[in-house]
């Protein structure tokens, strides 16, 4: 079990010369009423920053390096599964896709120890241990809260670690949908993505960022709206929507980096944005998967009420 802590803080230090070591375990040392098992879960939370940037806890940090440490709120997290209806979209020994609700936690986080899709995979393979991370068993992407759409989960430990090899070889390709603020031309947005310098949670384009490129294929236009497709060549996180924002016109709905005053007046409670389309072969039998999944009611909805119309190709 993680331990139950209240509020949160955060903390700053140097790698010392005499502390080269697993972040995980160094950090542990240095901080010796946490257990290691207590920063491996900050860091899978991305509450653990070297030099700025997001790591994994097999990280050996080097001698001047900057560790950033956010000590989070979290309750007790229990596995129990959870009997949580899946929309499922293929399914065999090795994974499973899902057509994801928004709304929907992917994992569990701080404020989010229950209901997640973690627990509704337990108890849909109950009997069948899952591989990974403990407490992200079977979880080789995510998708944001609010974000509806595909998502793949592993079954087996050749398809889990085969998943994640193809995810981090942009050999998956993933196509998205999602209504704009204004109207995008069809273009390739580069633009380095990094963490935000004061605004910890959010991402920003920033030079020292890592590479990040989207294309954007309008689909549709209303007078103040549009539906978009936009493919992901990268995978930073929150890429589509910092791309949006960055191309003056980001996502209708998005409370972090989109219009609150627009998203306010036309009552849209979530970012509209819907992950659409995969394709990849199967981690266990190379057949070439091509998974789709259909829009959600909200985005449809509001399609026709702002009279959203097909663009000719």
């Amino acid at each position: 079990m993680i331990p139950l802590m209240k509020g949160f803080l955060q903390n700053k230090l140097t790698i010392e010369e005499d502390e080269i070591d697993r972040l995980d375990k160094l950090l542990a040392k240095r901080f010796s009423s946490y257990s290691r098992t207590y920063f491996q879960y900050l860091i899978d939370c991305e509450a653990v920053l070297l030099n700025g940037e997001v790591i994994k806890k097999r990280c050996r940090p080097s001698p001047g390096d900057q560790i950033e440490v956010t000590f989070l709120p979290v309750e007790e997290i229990d596995l129990t599964p959870e009997p949580i209806p899946l929309d499922i979209l293929y399914e065999d020994d090795h994974l499973i896709c899902i057509n994801k609700p928004p709304g929907m936690v992917v994992h569990p986080a701080p404020g989010h120890p229950k209901g997640t899709f973690v627990h509704a995979l337990l108890h849909h393979c109950q009997g069948t241990p899952l591989p990974g991370k403990e407490y992200r068993p079977g979880i080789v992407h995510r998708l944001d809260k609010e974000t509806s759409g595909i998502l793949i989960g592993a079954k087996s430990v050749a398809a889990h670690q085969k998943l994640i090899e193809q995810f981090k070889g942009r050999e998956i390709e993933k196509e998205y949908l999602a209504i704009t603020i204004g109207h995008p031309q069809a273009t390739t947005i580069h633009a380095p993505i990094g963490r935000h310098p004061v605004r910890r949670k959010e991402m920003t384009i920033l030079e020292t960022g890592k590479e990040a490129t989207t294309v954007i294929t309008p689909l549709a236009r209303g007078e103040h709206f549009s539906l978009i497709s936009a493919r992901l060549i990268t995978g930073r996180t929150h890429q589509i929507r910092v791309h949006m924002k960055y191309n003056n016109t980001p996502i209708l709905g998005d409370s972090v980096y989109g219009s609150q005053k627009i998203n306010e007046k036309y009552q849209i409670p979530r970012q509209l944005l819907h992950a659409a389309k995969i394709k990849l072969a199967h981690p266990v039998t190379h057949q070439i998967l091509n998974l789709s999944a259909p829009i959600p009611e909200d985005m449809e909805k509001v399609s026709e009420d702002f009279f959203l119309q097909p663009l000719l190709k």
